[in-house]
């Protein structure tokens, strides 16, 4: 991340503000419920492509909560949020009662909470949209409409700072909000990626390279859409041609050319988790193991191993996860490896235990037991 990008709040990845998030919703529900004070909105900070906005849709969907979208950058004047005037007349037989009240725009709620209203890239909109909205931020009101109980107001924002067009927040509007910055993490993402079935092969490039996710043009969001259309390619290559374009069209450079090489590489092709655990034959596994651990020349390639170790966690780590016949065995097998280096042996029991008392049956064995007491 450049250093001059102007950001607010404590440096969280997804997994830590999908969590943060869950708690200041329910518990500003309880505040509210209790003594009917409206909450602090939040604003959510983070470089483009991080998954911000898919993050709040998602709670939203997950909790079947209601769900209301602004894109304030839209509105080129005060009335495209106060909604269109209109004349009220209470006795057309009676001169000089008429007033003027405004028709709130579709998208503002009507209906109880709980829901969140999202304003999304708030800070695109422009200086003057920005200082009328200070009102909807204070008191969850203009003075056209309300939000109704129970509804939730969060910001999304890119950083100020680098190449970001966007328009400085005063310390007034500032002090409005309760502020995160989502930052990328590699098995954050990569969690979310197997739990919602991307292609494998991309989630070890990820896990392989996570330093050229982060570019231009190279976003966990642009990944995650070339991903999806790789889908449709069982060999990728056999189909190079295919794949280039596709990579041209949404990443960098030097992300396109690192693809390129993990695939001729054969790297596309690294061992499943489900593979490992539910073997019949260990010994083959065993064997391809060994084989992938190896480059060329004999170099040891400990990247490999480091991928198929955190592919194999996150596997386990789904909430359905449940252990078929044989999968103890091998698990204790895997652990077991002389070809897996002992930081990553470690690193991965420690990771593993932490998933509950399932697994941790599944990790009794004198011989592994015996190990790794003798590398603390």
């Amino acid at each position: 991340m450049p250093s001059d990008l102007i950001q607010f709040g404590s440096k969280l990845d997804a997994q830590q503000i999908a969590s943060t998030l869950a708690f200041l919703f329910e518990s500003n529900l309880k505040n509210e419920l209790k003594t009917g004070e409206r909450p602090t909105p939040i604003c959510i900070w983070g470089t483009h492509g991080l998954g911000k906005t898919q993050m709040v849709l998602e709670y939203a969907r997950e909790q079947n909560w209601k769900m209301a979208y602004c894109a304030p950058a839209q509105f080129e004047e005060m009335g495209d949020l106060h909604g269109l005037p209109t004349k009220m007349d209470p006795d057309p037989t009676r001169f000089g009662d008429e007033y003027t009240m405004y028709l709130p725009p579709d998208w503002v709620p009507t209906e109880e909470g709980p829901g969140i209203l999202l304003l999304d890239d708030f800070n695109r909109a422009d200086d003057r949209i920005l200082r009328g909205l200070m009102q909807l931020l204070q008191n969850f009101e203009m003075f056209s409409w309300s939000l109704p109980p129970k509804w939730q107001i969060v910001c999304t924002a890119n950083p100020e700072g680098g190449d970001y067009s966007v328009t400085p927040m005063d310390d007034a509007m500032l002090t409005r909000l309760l502020h995160l910055t989502m930052v990328f993490d590699v098995k954050a993402w990569a969690s979310w990626a197997v739990q919602n079935d991307i292609d494998p092969r991309g989630v070890a490039f990820v896990l392989t390279y996570p330093e050229v996710i982060t570019g231009k043009r190279s976003t966990p969001r642009s990944i995650t859409q070339f991903f999806q259309q790789l889908r449709h390619i069982p060999d990728l290559q056999a189909n190079l041609d295919r794949v280039l374009i596709l990579a041209n069209s949404s990443l960098d450079e030097v992300t396109v050319s690192t693809f390129l090489s993990f695939i001729n590489d054969n790297l596309s092709t690294l061992i499943h988790p489900e593979e490992i655990l539910s073997a019949t034959d260990f010994s083959e596994i065993k064997k391809r193991i060994e084989a992938l651990s190896k480059g060329t020349h004999g170099a040891r390639r400990i990247d490999r191993l480091a991928t198929i170790c955190t592919r194999l966690y996150l596997h386990m780590a789904q909430p359905q996860y449940t252990p078929a016949e044989l999968e103890a065995r091998n698990l204790v097998l895997f652990l077991l490896l002389d070809v897996l280096p002992n930081d990553l042996r470690f690193s991965l029991h420690r990771d593993l235990v932490a998933l509950g008392p399932t697994v941790i049956e599944m990790l009794k064995d004198p011989k592994l037991s015996r190990l790794i007491l003798a590398g603390m």
